[in-house]
């Protein structure tokens, strides 16, 4: 039995292949204008390092905001749906999972089998999603990948005093134009991340095990802030944090099949 899930988001397109047992190819590419020429794409990027045509997938899920476009799914679920199940498949004792996409940012608790107990999300405003960070990084003429590391050298860590993305794009100008450093203003931006998300999470609930997913899983600097913040060991999965929407998607395509 193959299947497959398909998670088209405003970012990044992701697809993961996945067998009874283990996944057997994953692919994330940048998003398209049609959500459905990214979704093809990403589609085939996985087909083929899987060694597989797309007859070979016996049932695709979709999921994220375009995947009413994706035109060879035969369901569609919701992220918040998704990144429990992939979060729960990887991790079997997660509890809290903390989600942060290109704009939005999901908290869901979640029982033992991965279904939703509560959630909350923050779609509404730029802040706490990976779109924050994307301008923060623009504007210190950095990657979004040094954004995470290169805090981790700040010697005098700064504060932003808001995290409205218009307010804090101004503030790191200032604190650009008063020549201070780019780690310490990094650090800054990752603080202010941290504390908009660390609001979002602790209002359904924080239980144990908690895992990040998403692409902003991947800065270091968010997770070490937000472990101080909450005062909980975020545990790091042992897949790369941004297909686990895919993931989640393949999975319950998985449980369609078995007819769950």
């Amino acid at each position: 039995m193959i299947v497959a899930g398909c998670d088209v988001g405003s970012l990044t397109a992701k697809t993961v292949i996945l067998n009874s047992k283990k996944i057997l190819s994953h692919a994330v590419i940048k998003s398209k204008f049609r959500p459905e020429e990214s979704a093809r794409e990403v589609m085939e990027i996985a087909l083929s390092q899987a060694g597989l045509t797309m007859d070979d997938i016996g049932f695709c899920v979709g999921t994220g905001y375009g995947r009413d476009k994706i035109p060879f799914v035969k369901q569609s679920f919701s992220e918040i749906a998704c990144h429990a199940k992939g979060a729960q498949w990887l991790m079997p004792q997660v509890r809290t999972v903390i989600d942060i996409g290109g704009q939005d940012c999901k908290a869901i608790k979640v029982d033992k089998d991965g279904n939703i107990v509560k959630f909350i999300t923050n779609d509404k405003c730029a802040a706490g999603t990976g779109r924050f960070l994307e301008v923060m990084a623009k504007i210190l003429g950095i990657s979004l990948d040094e954004l995470g590391t290169i805090s981790r050298q700040a010697k005098s860590p700064l504060m932003l005093a808001s995290t409205c993305t218009v307010w804090a794009q101004a503030e790191v100008i200032h604190h650009l134009n008063a020549n201070m450093s780019k780690a310490d203003i990094a650090s800054a931006v990752n603080q202010a991340m941290a504390g908009r998300v660390a609001i979002l999470a602790r209002s359904v609930g924080i239980e144990k095990d908690v895992c990040m997913t998403g692409g902003v899983a991947k800065n270091i600097g968010v997770v070490s802030a937000l472990e101080k913040q909450l005062n909980v060991n975020i545990r790091r999965l042992r897949a790369d944090p941004q297909i686990v929407g895919a993931l989640g998607a393949a999975v319950l395509a998985k449980k369609k099949m078995e007819g769950a």
